[in-house]
């Protein structure tokens, strides 16, 4: 939607009610309002909700930022896990719970996160997707500032925000684990911003590393300051590597001194997210769920680069350089040395083999972005939702952690079948073996640590099936022109000094459901020819786009988005179809 349009925004209607404001609808007359379509299994809407943080605080008394939550799984339709997941990212703003998308819908939303800037009259300013925003928000929320004081439309005062009472636990939403050489354990615990070291009763806290405060600071145990950490490698028996997920950076902690330090900063090169560390025995793997890599970290030398998966969000196997992958957030290595994954949002269970030399991604179980459940069964025909965390078991089978469905289950490589262990648990996100033959395992939303014995047989569950209740986008047979649109935020303009200012790559789940094969190139309109043998699947959009300061010294910026789009073929559809970058 372009600035000028002066397009009436819809109501805000959402069947959960509203979170974070007593229970009742707050006033926005007069205010700006920001809406941010997220659902909180998406490490780019995490993104995006960090970067909202410096607008809040620099215009708290005119925007409102309201969070309007689509889920993608049936989980995140849940109310009290989004009340949960409010707490645990930090979102100190209203949410309405959206769980049937009637909001999303209404503003004709395609792709999580989606901002949206209504102005104090009610209207439509701006739309845009994607992360990186916050320098082109910056310059509009100012606009609308000057504009509406002007006419004396504004309204200034507090947020309608309400903070929820505090529940004091030792561990909040803790993340990941390890096992230490004295016998205890160091766990992350994730949303106290801080590393824990636990007795070997696995609640005793002996040690706390981090002040408790998020930011990114060097120092001593009692002044360093993490950002929801994830991921834990002991390098060897006194150093311990940090995944500082939201600093986007490793941190190494020395156990002996309390002393953390950056090990290595991604801020400058991506918005990485690490979230789990596995070592191989010559490097550390890191998942980067934030940008759907893995990468390598060599602790010698502190060389920190890609290795596998090309950026692109999808569950595509192949050598290492040509994967696809979908927000990766658990690693283990077992004693083949293939490296397992949770490949958390196209709920699949992944490994790498270096069989021949060559390091070659392979899926066991998944089917793609939006297809989940709980099915057990041959690996083929199983179903996950989401899982956050795999565990190399002693009898060479691999244990996940179920997140989503609450469970863990068990996947055999022997004879290929998949298997519930146990369910009921809130939000598993790792585990290990103990020395006991035990499973330990997070159970993240329960903020604790709970051992599970690892039984002669699997548990016999009901089988249940899903697929993402994000309504299908419906387009006609033949040929459809597809546009990304893109305006540069006020006060810039488009960047082309070193070559072109945008580049949009398009493929499609299955590959054969576009008759010419992908698309590459700087155009940002282009018209694909539809199988008229297929009527349903994905449509993978990754769009970039650079715009500068209007200035003699500009600074540059670049906005992304990557879109799948389950598109449905029907007589009658619309041949167009829009996607909003920035507009």
């Amino acid at each position: 939607m372009a600035a000028h349009a002066r397009v009436r925004a819809p109501r805000l209607e959402g069947r959960g009610g509203w979170i974070n404001t007593g229970g009742s609808a707050p006033d926005l007359s007069g205010k700006i309002v920001l809406l941010d379509f997220w659902t909180f299994c998406c490490a780019n809407c995490l993104h995006v909700l960090d970067e909202l943080r410096e607008l809040e605080a620099e215009f708290a008394d005119v925007l409102v930022t309201v969070g309007v939550h689509s889920p993608k799984f049936a989980h995140e339709a849940d109310h009290d896990a989004l009340i949960a997941a409010c707490e645990r990212y930090g979102v100190h703003h209203p949410v309405l719970d959206d769980p049937d998308l009637a909001t999303w819908k209404a503003f004709a939303v395609r792709a999580w996160p989606t901002l949206t800037v209504i102005d104090p009259a009610g209207y439509v300013a701006a739309q845009m997707s994607g992360e990186g925003h916050v320098h082109g928000l910056r310059a509009l929320l100012h606009e609308l500032v000057a504009q509406f004081d002007a006419k004396g439309a504004l309204r200034r005062g507090d947020s309608p925000y309400v903070a929820p009472e505090p529940e004091p636990t030792e561990l909040r939403f803790p993340g990941k684990l390890i096992a230490l050489p004295g016998g205890g354990y160091l766990v992350s615990d994730t949303s106290h911003h801080s590393i824990v070291e636990l007795a070997a009763d696995a609640e005793t806290v002996l040690r706390r590393f981090g002040s408790g405060e998020r930011g990114l600071l060097d120092g001593g145990a009692d002044k360093a300051e993490f950002n929801e950490p994830q991921g834990l490698l002991l390098l060897d028996e006194g150093t311990v590597l940090v995944a500082d997920t939201v600093n986007h950076a490793l941190r190494e902690l020395d156990l002996a001194t309390g002393d953390v330090r950056t090990a290595a900063d991604t801020r400058e090169r991506a918005q990485a997210s690490p979230w789990d560390l596995a070592w191989d025995g010559e490097r550390v793997v890191v998942a980067m769920a934030g940008i759907h890599q893995l990468w390598s970290y060599h602790p010698a030398n502190g060389t920190l680069e890609p290795w596998a998966g090309t950026t692109n969000e999808g569950l595509v196997d192949g050598p290492v350089a040509e994967a696809w992958f979908s927000q990766p957030s658990g690693l283990a290595r077992d004693e083949r040395g293939r490296f397992w994954i949770a490949d958390s949002e196209s709920s699949a269970l992944r490994y790498i083999d270096r069989a021949d030399g060559a390091a070659v991604v392979k899926t066991v179980v998944g089917q793609g972005l939006f297809d989940f459940g709980l099915r057990d069964g041959a690996a083929e025909q199983a179903l996950l939702q989401h899982p956050l965390g795999v565990t190399a078991l002693p009898d060479g089978s691999i244990a996940v952690s179920d997140t989503y469905n609450g469970a863990v289950r068990r996947y055999n490589p022997a004879d290929g079948q998949v298997t519930t262990l146990i369910t009921g648990l809130k939000e598993p996100s790792d585990a290990l073996v103990t020395a006991e033959g035990d499973l330990l395992v997070v159970e993240s939303a329960a903020h604790r640590l709970t051992r599970v014995r690892l039984p002669e047989e699997a548990l016999s569950v009901e089988a249940t099936a899903y697929r993402t209740q994000r309504p299908a986008t419906e387009v006609g047979p033949g040929e459809l022109e597809l546009e990304v649109v893109f305006e540069p935020p006020p006060g810039e303009k488009m960047d082309d000094r070193y070559g072109p200012s945008t580049y949009v790559k398009i493929s499609s789940t299955p590959a054969q459901l576009l008759l010419d094969g992908p698309v590459a190139g700087v155009e940002t309109a282009h018209t694909l020819r539809l199988n008229p043998e297929i009527t349903e699947g994905v449509l993978h959009v990754a769009a970039k786009a650079a715009s500068c300061d209007d200035g003699e010294f500009p600074a540059c910026h670049l906005h992304q988005q990557d879109w799948g789009i389950p598109l449905r073929i029907v007589a009658g559809g619309p041949g167009r179809l829009p996607l909003i970058l920035r507009g």
